[in-house]
């Protein structure tokens, strides 16, 4: 098949491209550098199979042509990170919500499947676990500028759906914190690779709040393994979590790294409001109800947390100070 995947040079786009060449597929890679980097697809280079082109989907001629040249899309660029929302919720606004209504203008008036990567974030407060595809989304005030990411997100699953009411297929997959090689600190599993290199250059291990909140990670071949499975899914018009359901805590994960990297690092706690300003609200406790994963996609986690932090740690070891 000939692909597009936007985002292509992130976190978790540059894993999918390197599956979905592996699979014998073409594929074209889009993405504008600001929080991709070159370097994840640099090996890819003289691919014939591979074409990079650097842009933003909110360049809706050019998504046009490259949507037009493909038979499915995999729209995985977005504007993310706790920082963004609360320093510059515009950007992440009109970077989520426009750049979506253009990737799905365009593959509808070509007919083009799409599977859409949104995130774990969309349930908000909800505090009923597992989180199931179908529970009710719990948010904060519209003053908290923290919601801001969830918000567009969760407007761009509505507008998938009402594209996929108009006959589009469509596929929208919530992310639960992934990590692995590759994560940046602004990645949506962007508290290992926080943890991870303050522990390496033996720098204090920052916890916000009060290391309680519980999280469920995500290693990125598991990840990628169920993004890849949805696209020839029966699954149109289907919301479905991608996530690992084994819990941990915040406090917890500091100290299994700062055990795994021998590290001399402090782990110190640092409130919310130092970490972000004045009126942060974060969820005590976010864990998937994967079953839907399982029973339409066929896939189950393989990785365990140790072992894929097993896997990042070595990662970081070797790209050093870079």
């Amino acid at each position: 098949m000939k692909i597009l995947v936007t985002g292509g040079a992130g976190f978790i786009g540059s894993h999918l491209v390197d599956k979905l060449l592996g699979e014998g597929n073409e594929v074209w890679s889009l993405d504008d550098l600001s929080t991709g980097k070159s370097s994840f697809t640099s090996h890819l280079s003289g691919h014939s199979s591979y074409h990079f082109v650097e842009g933003s989907t909110l360049n809706k001629e050019l998504l046009q042509s490259l949507i037009n040249e493909v038979d499915s899309v995999y729209h995985l660029a977005a504007v993310l990170g706790v920082k963004n929302c609360v320093d510059d919720p515009l950007k992440v606004i009109k970077g989520n919500i426009d750049g979506t209504k253009n990737v799905l203008e365009a593959a509808f008036s070509y007919g083009k499947k799409v599977i859409f990567s949104s995130t774990s974030e969309v349930y908000g407060k909800n505090n009923h676990l597992p989180f199931h595809e179908d529970d009710d989304r719990v948010y904060g005030s519209a003053a908290r500028h923290r919601w801001s990411y969830a918000v567009a997100k969760s407007l761009d699953e509505h507008l998938c759906l009402a594209y996929a009411k108009k006959g589009l297929p469509v596929t929208i997959l919530r992310y639960f914190n992934t990590y692995g090689p590759r994560a940046t600190s602004s990645a949506y599993g962007g508290v290992i690779p926080r943890f991870i290199m303050a522990a390496l250059l033996g720098k204090d291990i920052q916890v916000y709040g009060t290391g309680e909140q519980t999280r469920c990670f995500t290693y990125i071949e598991d990840t990628v393994a169920a993004t890849y499975l949805a696209m020839n899914a029966k699954a149109n018009g289907c919301i479905i979590n991608i996530g690992n359901h084994q819990q941990i805590s915040i406090y917890e994960l500091a100290h299994i790294i700062k055990s795994m990297t021998h590290s001399t690092s402090r782990i110190v706690q640092l409130s919310y409001e130092k970490a972000y300003g004045i009126g942060y609200e974060d969820m005590l406790k976010r864990q998937p109800d994967n079953t839907r994963m399982r029973e339409i996609l066929g896939y189950a986690p393989k990785i365990g947390l140790l072992e894929g932090l097993k896997r990042t740690i070595d990662w970081y070891k070797l790209r050093g100070a870079e």
